[in-house]
């Protein structure tokens, strides 16, 4: 009768060690369910892009299932006898501290996307929004009215009107044998490499990222030139640079490149080389900026609400359209925020009243996170004295090449240290 009774209290032992089993099982499941379905129905609420209705209603009812699971586990297990499970405390410990990461991740996710801080969201937002290919990173988790929120708050306005070409003079000069410089910036500019009167390198700094700033001195020896097949594909930076035998080479303006089929080909708006118009393609005007262009005197200019042909008749001999435009006639941008482009990779250009050319090029970090805004290239044209400056073409596509090599540190899509095919390039030559 004892032996009997024994088995019998085994057997329910058994049981219950079965039945707290999958009461644990259950809990830590919907413990593992329940923040990501509340992360998603979140975002669910600010876009419908990435979760739509439907989907909204069925994640709500994963998340009510996965609530009253948790809740009956809970009950069920603290009903149950206090029975010590075997090779159980090892895993709770790592499970508990791995589900404490967890928690902390989405709700340091949601916090960024989502809290009182607008840092991170204006970054995301104008970053993302002022890409090709990219839009997606936030219309999936903000509504419109939201996207323009953070617009209201980072946003760049223009100078107005066109460049004054009387503002500056590219007339050969006499060297001076003793120059008084204005500041340091003056002083780096006006004091040439040994050895090389046509330009030199200054390393910058910007936000934590490498920048290079190429001065040309003989504004003369800049101009444009295009990918060998335009409208079909592009072509890097260095293959252009070394078919033209240029001394230094930056990526040009924006292009059209839908689902990559042109491979860069197609440049946005107005394309102008040596008094040749290349392209003036109505579908890729540009919205902010206009023309950016090279005179036969060779200043640079920019141009708003001009034709192709009325350049070439204001005497543009190469001209390319993007912008903004951070400097004209030496007054400055006026940013808020980020200036609404968010921090990226950046290439720039720039004339001073001496008539040399500035070429601008700001890294981004290894992960695409840093680099420059817009307010930081004005403030750097500003401060080595462009008079007239403008934003070119960031992100993948800003490089600076100098005898053939890139010197600076372009960052692809998959975060690797590469450029990519593009249509134009502003290039210096012997």
């Amino acid at each position: 009768m004892q032996k009997d009774i024994s088995k019998k209290e085994k057997k329910n032992i058994k049981k219950e060690v079965k039945i707290k089993k999958r009461s644990i099982l259950c809990i830590r499941v919907s413990l593992l369910f329940i923040p990501l379905l509340i992360s998603l129905l979140i975002i669910s609420t600010h876009s419908k892009e990435l979760i739509n209705s439907i989907a909204q209603i069925i994640i709500f009812i994963l998340l009510l299932i996965s609530i009253i699971i948790l809740i009956s586990s809970i009950i069920i297990y603290s009903k149950r006898r206090r029975i010590h499970l075997k090779k159980g405390k090892i895993f709770k410990y790592i499970f508990i501290v791995i589900y404490i990461i967890y928690v902390f991740i989405h709700i340091t996710f949601i916090t960024l996307l989502y809290g009182p801080i607008n840092t991170f969201k204006d970054w995301l937002v104008t970053t993302a929004m002022n890409t090709k290919d990219h839009k997606y990173f936030c219309t999936w988790l903000y509504s419109n009215e939201e996207i323009d929120e953070v617009k209201n708050r980072n946003y760049i306005k223009e100078p107005s009107g066109s460049t004054d070409e009387r503002l500056v003079n590219t007339e050969p000069k006499e060297e001076e044998k003793q120059i008084e410089y204005a500041n340091e910036y003056e002083r780096q500019v006006l004091t040439k490499d040994e050895g090389n009167d046509l330009y030199k390198i200054i390393n910058l700094e910007v936000n934590g990222c490498k920048a290079y700033l190429a001065v040309i001195y003989d504004p003369s020896k800049v101009g444009i030139t295009t990918t060998d097949k335009v409208g079909v594909r592009g072509q890097y930076v260095t293959t252009m640079a070394k078919r033209e035998n240029a001394l230094v080479a930056i990526n040009g303006a924006g292009f059209y490149d839908p689902g990559y089929t042109s491979s860069g080909g197609c440049p946005k708006g107005i394309t102008i080389v040596d008094g040749k118009i290349i392209t003036n393609n109505e579908y890729g005007r540009v919205t902010t900026g206009g023309l950016i262009g090279l005179t036969k005197d060779n200043k640079l200019v920019l141009l708003r609400g001009v034709s192709a042909k009325e350049a070439i008749n204001q005497g543009v001999r190469d001209a390319v359209s993007w912008g903004p435009f951070l400097v004209v006639n030496g007054k400055a941008a006026y940013t808020k925020g980020n200036g609404g482009w968010g921090y990226a990779a950046r290439t720039a250009i720039g004339q001073r009243k001496d008539g040399i050319i500035l070429f601008l090029v700001v890294d981004s970090n290894y992960n695409r996170t840093k680099g420059a805004d817009m307010s930081d290239l004005t403030e750097i044209m500003v401060n080595y004295g462009a008079v007239n400056a403008t934003n070119l073409d960031g992100g993948t596509s800003s490089v600076m090449v100098v005898n053939g090599e890139m010197i600076s540190h372009p960052i692809d899509s998959s975060l690797q240290n590469e450029t990519r095919p593009i249509a134009t390039s502003f290039i210096v030559t012997k």
